[in-house]
């Protein structure tokens, strides 16, 4: 999972970036003229994992990931021409965004637009990527007319397909609203996957607050689909993020804080994207494997390498909580909690598979 971090200057992106990476890197840093942009692979904490590995004593055991790109703050103006070149390229290679709106004050940081308005400031960035999307749509749509002007398309029936799409979401965009708020089927999203529209990436948006926490319910009349709103003390949970152990724990409960916000943010960001983990162990390794909610054991085991999706023959699956009750797989098996399931299998949360293939 990629998830890109956008917001207008000043916003306090790498203070966020710094919260939910354990990084250091220095804030409020002058600007090179150059686009910045800057990576970090987050392991997912999972108490489940940590008994698993503890029943196997395994020589690995391998975390899901969260892969964090802190983009270069976006200008008001930069998508009226169509956002183009390495700030795109950047931009569409992310599963999805998490836009850090400002809402603290602070005189020594000055807000481009002069005064703090969290509002403002998230439709500021979301008519940019819309606008940007507006040109694509459009250039497009030229393309496909001036082709249907020329003669017959190759293929008829996927012209008018994408034909149709786009005009749809000209029409929505035409109205400035984002086009993850749009109702989109999975053959209109396969039809538009080679144009990294940006307003159809889902959003989280985090809320980075001072010393008084934003109240996330001012931002209600904002709420869209695939969306999520959370609020963080962006430099309180930076230094949360510096520490480990007991350390953290009673920095937490001095500040009165259940956990960190990383946490917190990797929650938000698995329901935005709709995806859950399995897993696989032994004692080599124990393992998480992220996959779509809605997975079958086939594409899972595909996750784990493509051989094993080709030679499928069925899967062996074990709920979790059964193993680590039971204590062993041969129990499980005793007491029949392991499963044979075939290819069309829905793998489930926290499901432990053992695929087997013909490879």
């Amino acid at each position: 999972m990629r998830l890109g971090i956008v917001g207008l200057p000043n916003s306090g992106k790498t203070t966020i970036f710094n919260a939910l990476t354990r990084s250091n890197r220095p804030t409020g840093a002058v600007s090179s003229g150059k686009l910045e942009v800057f990576t970090a692979v987050v392991p997912v904490p999972d108490q489940r994992i940590d008994q698993l590995s503890a029943l196997y004593r395994p020589k690995k055991t391998i975390y899901a990931t969260i892969t964090y790109i802190d983009i270069a703050g976006l200008e008001r103006g930069i998508g009226r021409e169509g956002i183009s070149g390495e700030l795109r390229n950047r931009l569409q290679q992310v599963e999805g965004f998490i836009h850090v709106v400002r809402a603290f004050e602070d005189e020594s940081v000055p807000h481009p637009e002069g005064t703090v308005d969290p509002l403002r400031d998230l439709n500021i960035v979301d008519t940019e990527f819309l606008l940007s999307d507006l040109v694509t749509v459009e250039k497009r749509l030229e393309r496909l007319t001036e082709e249907r002007r020329k003669g017959k398309p190759s293929n008829p029936v996927t012209f008018e397909a994408e034909l149709e799409t786009l005009s749809r979401f000209k029409v929505h965009l035409d109205a400035l609203k984002p086009l993850r708020a749009l109702e989109i089927t999975a053959e209109e999203r396969r039809l538009v996957r080679g144009y990294g529209l940006l307003s159809l990436k889902p959003m989280l948006v985090i809320f980075n607050s001072g010393e008084q926490l934003y109240d996330v319910r001012h931002a209600q009349a904002y709420q869209m689909p695939n969306t999520r709103l959370l609020a963080l003390h962006g430099k309180l949970e930076a230094e949360i993020a510096q520490l480990e152990g007991e350390d953290q724990r009673l920095f937490l409960e001095e500040y009165g804080i259940a956990e960190p916000g990383a946490l917190r943010a990797i929650r938000e960001s698995y329901e935005l994207l709709h995806i859950h983990s399995f897993f696989t162990v032994g004692p080599d390794e124990v393992r998480a494997w992220t996959i779509p909610v809605g997975a079958t054991a086939q594409e899972a085991a595909g996750v784990i390498h493509s051989d094993l999706a080709r030679g499928f023959i069925r899967a062996e699956v074990t709920a979790w909580h059964d193993l680590l009750a039971l204590g062993s797989e041969a129990e499980v098996k005793k007491q029949g909690k392991m499963r044979l399931e075939g290819k069309e299998y829905v793998v489930r949360d926290g499901d432990i598979l053992h695929i087997r293939a013909n490879v």
